[in-house]
C-alpha cells in the first residue's frame, strides 16, 4: 500500500517535518490539528472554546480540500492539556458528528506544541 501526500492549500501548513494529510489505501490521515487561523497565521486565543472551534474549522477545510468530509471521519484523538476543559471540547466537537459519530480517544498531556490547550487529529474513510 502506498502513501500520497495530500496538498490542504486552505488549511494551516504544517509546523514542522510532517505532513498535513496522508492518504494510505482508503484512509485518510490528518496530522493533529491545533487553533492556527490559515488565512492569517495567528492563533487563536488562550480559550478552550476558541481554539477548539478553529481546530474544527481546519479540519472541515482540510477533509474538503481533499474530497471527504466530517460524515467520512471514523476516528478521532483529542488530547487535552486539561482534562477539566472536556466538557467544552466535547460540546462544540460533538456539534460536528450530529449522527453516527466517529471512534474517539481523549487524552489528558502534560502541554502541548507551543502552548496551545487542545490538539485534535483525524482519520477518515474514502
Amino acid at each position: 500500500m502506498a502513501k500520497r501526500v495530500l496538498e490542504t492549500p486552505s488549511a494551516p501548513g504544517a509546523l514542522g517535518p510532517y505532513s498535513v494529510a496522508v492518504e494510505a489505501g482508503n484512509l485518510v490521515f490528518i496530522s493533529g490539528q491545533v487553533a492556527i487561523d490559515p488565512t492569517t497565521g495567528d492563533r487563536a486565543p488562550d480559550d478552550v472554546a476558541a481554539q477548539t472551534r478553529q481546530i474544527m474549522a481546519n479540519a472541515e477545510r482540510i477533509l474538503a480540500d481533499v474530497g471527504l468530509g466530517f460524515a467520512d471521519v471514523v476516528k478521532t484523538t483529542i488530547f487535552l492539556a486539561d482534562m477539566a476543559d472536556f466538557p467544552t471540547v466535547n460540546e462544540i466537537y460533538g456539534a460536528n458528528f450530529p449522527t453516527d459519530p466517529p471512534a474517539r480517544s481523549t487524552i489528558e498531556v502534560a502541554a502541548l506544541p507551543g502552548g496551545f490547550l487542545v490538539e485534535i487529529d483525524f482519520i477518515a474513510s474514502r
